[in-house]
C-alpha cells in the first residue's frame, strides 16, 4: 500500500537516516551502563571487578558471531528482523539485569540476550542498510549513524550514574529496560522500511562508478577483496584493543583516585563526545577535501603519543586534555597493531608506576 512516505523519497530516507542514529545512541547505553554500573555491582556483591568486566567483554565478543547472523538476515529480509530482534533483547536483558544475584547471571544477560542477539543488531546492520538509502553521500550517511556510537557515550554515562545516586543501579536497569522497549519497538517500523527502486540507468551508472572505484583502490593497494576484508578485520580489532581497558575501567579507575562517581561519568562523556564529533567530520567532510588515506598519516603519529602518554600522571585535572586528545584521535581512524599491542603491554605499567596500583 503507498503511503506518503513511500511519495516522498527524499523525506523517507532521511527518516530512515535519523532513525538509525536514534536506534545506535539508545541501544549502545547498555555497554555504557555496565561501564559505570561496574564497581556498584563488584561491591554490592563483593565480587572481583572481573565479573562485570567479563561481562562487558562478552557482549562485544558474541555481538561479532551475532553480526554474522543479523547480516544475513539484513540481506534476507530487510533490517525489519534485525530491528525488532534487537529492541526486544535489549530491553528485556536490561529488565533482567536488575534481577541478577549470581556471575552467571550476568554472562548469560551480557553473553546471549544483550550481546549476540542484541548488541549485534546496532552497528554492522544500521551502517550497512544505511548504504541502500543513499546511491550519493553514502560516506555521509554512513558518518552519522556511525556516530551515535560515541553519541551515545556521551549521553548515558551521565544519565546512569545520576540515576544511580537517586534510585540505584538495579532500578535504572529496569528503567533503561523499559525506555529502551518503549522508543525502539517504534523506530524499528521505520527501519523496516524497503529501500526505494532506483531506476536502471541510474543503477547501471553507479555500478559502473562504484565498480571503476572500487578497482582502482585495489589496483593501488595490491590485494584482493578478501585480502582487504581480513586486513579490515584485523584493523578493527586493533583499533580497540586499546580502547578496552581504559573505557571499561574508566568511570571505577577515577573513583579508586579519590573523586566521586560522577567524575568519572562525565569525564568518559567528555572523551566520547569527542570522539563522536571526531569521527563524524572525518567520514562527513576531511573525505570530500582530501583522500581517506591521508587520515592515516595524520592521525597516526600523534595518535600513538598520546597513548602512551595517557596514564603517565595521577593527576586528574591532567586526563581529560589526554583523553579528548587520545580517545578523539584514536576512535575516528583505524589503529596499526603494531602499536595496539605496545598499548596493551604498557598501559598497565604506567598506571602503576604513576598510581601505586593497577586497575583490576
Amino acid at each position: 500500500m503507498e503511503t506518503l512516505l513511500s511519495r516522498t523519497p527524499i523525506l523517507q530516507r532521511n527518516m530512515v537516516l535519523a532513525a538509525s542514529m536514534l536506534f545506535m545512541i539508545i541501544g549502545t547505553g547498555s555497554v555504557y551502563f555496565i561501564v559505570v554500573a561496574l564497581k556498584p555491582i563488584s561491591l554490592q556483591f563483593d565480587w572481583p571487578r572481573a565479573v562485570p568486566s567479563i561481562a562487558y567483554a562478552l557482549q562485544y565478543f558474541a555481538a561479532g558471531f551475532g553480526g554474522i547472523l543479523m547480516g544475513y538476515w539484513l540481506d534476507k529480509f530487510g533490517l525489519g528482523v534485525p530491528a525488532f530482534i534487537g529492541a526486544t533483547m535489549l530491553g528485556l536483558g536490561s529488565i533482567l539485569t536488575c534481577y541478577i544475584s549470581n556471575p552467571w547471571h550476568l554472562y548469560a544477560i551480557y553473553g546471549i540476550v544483550m550481546g549476540l542477539l542484541g548488541r549485534s543488531t546496532l552497528f554492522s546492520p544500521l551502517t550497512a542498510n544505511i548504504t541502500r538509502w543513499f546511491e550519493h553521500n553514502k560516506s555521509r550517511a554512513v558518518g552519522i549513524v556511525g556516530s551515535g556510537q560515541a553519541l551515545a557515550g556521551a549521553v548515558w554515562p551521565p544519565i546512569f550514574q545520576s540515576s544511580f545516586a537517586s534510585i540505584g543501579w538495579r532500578d535504572t536497569a529496569f528503567w533503561y529496560g523499559i525506555f529502551c522497549l518503549l522508543t525502539m519497538l517504534p523506530l524499528a517500523f521505520i527501519l523496516k522500511q524497503t529501500p526505494p527502486k532506483i531506476e536502471e540507468g541510474q543503477r547501471e551508472e553507479s555500478g559502473k562508478e562504484g565498480s571503476s572505484d572500487s578497482n582502482r583502490s585495489l589496483d593501488l593497494l595490491g590485494l584482493s577483496t578478501l585480502a582487504v576484508q581480513i586486513t579490515l578485520a584485523i584493523a578493527s580489532v586493533g583499533c580497540c584493543v586499546a580502547m578496552a581497558l581504559p573505557l571499561a575501567h574508566m568511570v571505577a579507575h577515577v573513583s579508586d583516585l579519590g573523586y566521586d562517581y560522577e567524575t568519572g561519568a562525565q569525564l568518559l562523556a567528555l572523551m566520547l563526545a569527542t570522539a563522536g564529533i571526531s569521527a563524524f567530520l572525518e567520514l562527513v567532510f576531511w573525505q570530500t577535501v582530501w583522500r581517506p588515506e591521508n587520515n592515516f598519516y595524520f592521525f597516526g603519529y600523534p595518535r600513538f603519543v598520546f597513548i602512551r602518554t595517557h596514564f603517565r600522571g595521577s593527576s586528574l585535572d591532567d586526563l581529560p586534555c589526554r583523553n579528548i586528545l587520545r580517545l578523539g584521535l584514536r576512535w575516528s581512524s583505524s589503529l596499526l597493531p603494531r602499536n595496539s599491542e605496545r598499548v596493551l603491554a604498557g598501559l598497565p605499567g604506567r598506571q602503576a608506576d604513576s598510581t601505586g596500583n593497577t586497575m583490576r
